[in-house]
C-alpha cells in the first residue's frame, strides 16, 4: 500500500483550507512512520478533513534542488549552521504550477519561506537567480556580494517526487501532511538519463503544522511511541546518494529507518518494514488511551518528550507577487 486512504473523511476545498489554516507563521515537526502505521493514524482521527480538489484527495509534487559547486546548502545545515538556507522549485503536477522557493533560518527556529510563481522546473533563470539573491540579502542570510555570489553558482543537486495527502484538524487549526513514495534521485535521472534513485520504500513522512501548541496527532504519536525525527528530503537525500558526505545529523533516519539491506527489502516484497520503536497500535490509542498514564501524574496526563519542540515557519510571497500566490496549490 502506497496511497493513503481517506475514506470516510469530510472534504475541505483548498479556499476553506487556506481561510481556516493558512498558518504562515507555525511549528513543525516531522515523523518518519511505515505507511501501515500512518493508515492507521488516519483511521484514528475522527473529525479530520481531507483537502479535496476535483475527484482527487492525493496529489503529487516534484522538487528540484539547487546548490552550490562546493555544497554550501548542503554543508551549513550538516554542520547546523543557523543562517543557512534552501533553494527548489516545487511543482504541483496535477494542477501544472511551478514555483520557484528559497527558504532560510532566523530567530527562534523560525523559517522563512520566499516563493514566487516560476515557468522551469529543472534550471535557474537569470531573473530566478536575481529573486534567490534577494531573498538570501534580505533575510540576512548573506551579505549581498555574497547572496549574488551564492545565486550565480546555483546548480542542479537534487531531484525528488512524492504524493501528498493534507489533513485539517478544524478543532486545533492545524493541518497533517502525509507523504509516500519519496524518491530521491539525481537530477539527470529525473530527465530519463542514467542516475542513481532511492525510494523510502514502505515509509510515509508525517510533518504537522501547528499554530503553537502540540496538535492531538502529535500527542498521538507521541503516546504511540513515534517522535520527531530529521527528515530532511534535500539533506537526507543528498547524504543516501552521496555517501561521502558528513551525514552525522541524518545518520539515525538513514541507518534506522531508511535502512537498506534487509528493512528495504522487506519492503519491496510489501511487507511490513520494521519500525526503529515499538510502537503501539494507533488505532488502539483512541479513546481512553490517547492519554497515557505515567506513574506519579495523574489520570489521562499527557505524556510530553523533553524533545517535542519543532520549527517555526513563516511563509511569505514574492515582493512584486499577489500576496495570495502562494494559496493557488495544495498545501
Amino acid at each position: 500500500m502506497t496511497t493513503i486512504s481517506t475514506d470516510g473523511l469530510a472534504a475541505v476545498t483548498l479556499a476553506e483550507l487556506n481561510a481556516a489554516a493558512s498558518l504562515l507563521t507555525r511549528v513543525d515537526r516531522k515523523y518518519l512512520l511505515p505507511v501501515h502505521a500512518a493508515q492507521d493514524l488516519v483511521h484514528a482521527l475522527g473529525g479530520a478533513q481531507v483537502l479535496q480538489i476535483g475527484r482527487r484527495r492525493s496529489f503529487a509534487y516534484a522538487s528540484t534542488y539547487f546548490d552550490t559547486p562546493d555544497l554550501d546548502s548542503y554543508y551549513l545545515a550538516a554542520r547546523g549552521r543557523r543562517r543557512r538556507f534552501k533553494v527548489r522549485t516545487r511543482s504541483y503536477l496535477d494542477s501544472d504550477l511551478t514555483f520557484l522557493e528559497v527558504k532560510t533560518r532566523g530567530g527562534r527556529h523560525t523559517t522563512l519561506k520566499s516563493r514566487t510563481e516560476y515557468d522551469r522546473t529543472d534550471l535557474l533563470t537569470e531573473p530566478g537567480r536575481r529573486f534567490v539573491a534577494e531573498c538570501l540579502a534580505t533575510s540576512g542570510a548573506c551579505p549581498q556580494a555574497r547572496a549574488d555570489e551564492v545565486a550565480d553558482t546555483l546548480m542542479p543537486a537534487l531531484s525528488t517526487t512524492y504524493e501528498r495527502t493534507t489533513l485539517h484538524l478544524p478543532a486545533d487549526g492545524a493541518r497533517v501532511t502525509i507523504d509516500t513514495t519519496l524518491t530521491w534521485s539525481h537530477p539527470s535521472a529525473a530527465t530519463g538519463e542514467a542516475g542513481e534513485t532511492y525510494q523510502a520504500c514502505g515509509y510515509a513522512v508525517v510533518e504537522t503544522k501547528n499554530p503553537a501548541v502540540p496538535s492531538p496527532v502529535d500527542r498521538l504519536l507521541w503516546a504511540a511511541g513515534y517522535r520527531p525525527t530529521r527528515v530532511s528530503k534535500y539533506a537526507t537525500g543528498m547524504a543516501l546518494l552521496h555517501p561521502g558526505l558528513p551525514a552525522n545529523k541524518w545518520h539515525r533516519v538513514m541507518h534506522r529507518e531508511l535502512a537498506g539491506g534487509e528493512h528495504r527489502e522487506l519492503a519491496q516484497a510489501g511487507a511490513r518494514p520494521p519500525t526503529s520503536v515499538p510502537a503501539v497500535g494507533l488505532r488502539e490509542l483512541v479513546g481512553a488511551r490517547r492519554r497515557a498514564e505515567v506513574p506519579g501524574r495523574p489520570p489521562g496526563a499527557l505524556t510530553r518528550p523533553r524533545f517535542s519542540r519543532g520549527h517555526s515557519t513563516c511563509m511569505r510571497a514574492a515582493p512584486d507577487a499577489p500576496t495570495d500566490s502562494f494559496h493557488q496549490c495544495p498545501a
